[in-house]
């Protein structure tokens, strides 16, 4: 492994904005000299004076020794011009996102700093082989992408463009880790790791929105309390800013040669018309400021539970996502005298009705892409309802539901009734195929296993990436293993066959890991068992 760069050596930060003073401050803190250049002398001063705040809260919080903090400060200073970086050994770039500018900098940079000096760009979106190309030694330049807040993000993403040394992707991400963050290495491609494997997050939820399934509130609501991310995409939209948010997806859609999968939505881009940005504006998804109502999810009335639960599996069958709900149903359920009864497993024809449950006359499935009416009609079973998928069906406090149209109000009702017994609050989603935490885990560990296999970055840096980069509860690989790498394939194919769409082709990687696993006892995975 690549040493990190020496305590006490001199880092250039060029730009002093949110970025750039949180990267100052995280080096000097780090031991290094921290030298901080913007075109306008008063900004660094704000820049070093806001740091020192900031060491101060650390200090009152006992995260952060006073000595420590004092010692951080005396390492920061700010350069009169870039000439001041002549003797860095590494600078670090986070100016105005824009190719040109970059270019202009560092060929400016190249010129002064030695021969040794490690450049690093903390570009979020431009290719780092493009903001390289015109230097004379393009190898000694690297992406270095930190996210916002710094002090407190623990990601960065180490961007090698195609010039770029591996000894100094190494260096770069040595130091990151000495820093105190989560380095992981990724190729100059659009979005790099993050910014493209997050995109579904948002484009299935607006779609979802579009077509009705439900209201921003509750779909909020369904992806908290029942997928584990910490804020739904509408309330996430609304906090990063629609502008923001809309422009990164027309950037990696752009850069994809328009590619399906990564669809702007037309709906996002009438908020942006509107001028209703999110949080910052007062208005997106939701409406901001004292007055503004409180968002409110919708759940379904409180139904009778049936006494009697029939539970079927298929002979041979591997279901990992739909077991592990079973099995908290299941205690839950004879906790309350529920008589749950397993008729012993299923073979020939009867094996399109496993794994599920059955309650009050209703065939229980969890989805798997098919809309409810599709099922049935395929099943022939009218009185059809799917469950979507849980994160953690012990600790969820709440399970999405779709039904058939041709369902009997009886066998709906039903079927909600077992849930609530088993403690979920019930939301009613209408009946889009893959429903809402399914359809969108799918997407998200579809578009990881792409960027696996067109050598993105390695398996267990995606599920790093999107933990630390973005708080997802899982990494969408891991996510994948979880739920089952067929079901994940079904669920796809599934959607779209429904679709008609190029944007739900089933990564090739992912057809590959379900054929090695059939050589496999551990079955097929993306991480070791």
């Amino acid at each position: 492994m690549a040493n990190a760069l020496e305590k006490g050596s001199v880092v250039a930060v060029v730009g002093s904005g949110a970025m750039g003073s949180g990267i100052a401050q995280v080096a000097a803190a780090a031991g290094h000299q921290v030298r901080l250049f913007d075109t306008g002398p008063e900004a660094v001063a704000r820049a070093i004076a806001g740091i020192g705040k900031a060491y101060a809260k650390l200090v009152e919080k006992g995260r952060m020794g006073a000595a420590e903090a004092d010692l951080a400060r005396e390492r920061l200073r700010p350069m009169a011009s870039l000439r001041d970086a002549a003797g860095a050994a590494l600078v670090v770039e986070a100016i105005v996102e824009d190719l040109d500018a970059k270019r202009a900098l560092f060929a400016e940079l190249e010129a002064i700093v030695g021969p040794d000096c490690i450049l690093a760009t903390n570009t979020s979106s431009i290719s780092v082989t493009a903001i390289a190309a015109r230097l004379q030694r393009p190898q000694r330049l690297a992406g270095m992408h930190f996210f916002n807040p710094v002090p407190l993000m623990a990601l960065v993403e180490v961007v090698s463009g195609v010039a770029t040394d591996k000894a100094v992707a190494d260096v770069v991400a040595a130091t990151a880790a000495a820093w105190g963050k989560n380095p992981v290495h990724a190729q100059s491609t659009p979005g790099f790791i993050v910014n493209r494997v997050a995109r579904p997050y948002y484009a299935e939820a607006l779609r979802l929105l579009q077509e009705g399934a439900a209201d921003a509130a509750t779909l909020d609501a369904v992806m908290r309390e029942a997928g584990g991310f910490r804020m739904g995409p509408f309330e996430l939209m609304d906090l990063i800013g629609h502008d923001v948010n809309f422009s990164v997806t027309r950037s990696v859609f752009d850069a994809y040669f328009g590619d399906p999968r990564y669809m702007p939505s037309t709906l996002q881009q009438e908020l942006v018309n509107a001028g209703f940005l999110g949080r910052k504006s007062g208005r997106g998804f939701y409406r901001y400021g004292a007055d503004a109502p409180a968002p409110q999810a919708a759940q379904e009335a409180p139904q009778p539970c049936p006494r009697t639960v029939r539970v079927t599996h298929a002979k041979d069958a591997h279901a990992p996502a739909f077991d592990a709900l079973h099995d908290v149903l299941a205690a839950r359920l004879k906790a309350s005298g529920v008589e749950v009864g397993h008729p012993g497993l299923l073979d020939g024809a009867e094996l399109r009705e496993a794994p599920a449950l059955h309650a009050g006359g209703a065939a229980i499935y969890l989805t798997d892409g098919r809309s409810a009416t599709q099922r049935a009609a395929d099943d022939g079973w009218r009185d059809t309802v799917l469950f979507d998928l849980v994160l953690e069906p012990g600790k969820a406090a709440r399970i999405a539901l779709a039904k058939a149209d041709c369902c009997s109000d009886a066998a709906w009702h039903a079927a909600v009734g077992l849930f609530q017994e088993a403690g979920f609050a019930v939301t009613r989603l209408d009946d889009v195929p893959g429903m809402a935490v399914m359809r969108t885990v799918a997407m998200l560990a579809n578009e990881a296993a792409d960027a696996v296999n067109q050598g993105v970055c390695s398996a267990a840096a995606v599920d790093v990436a999107m933990q630390k980069g973005v708080n997802y509860p899982r990494g969408p690989l891991a996510w994948a293993d979880a739920v089952g790498l067929r079901q994940v394939v079904a669920v796809l194919s599934n959607l779209g066959a429904a679709y008609g769409e190029d944007r739900y082709r089933v990564s090739p990687l992912l057809r590959r890991k379900i054929a090695a696993g059939v050589f496999d006892d551990k079955g097929a995975r993306f991480h070791a068992a």
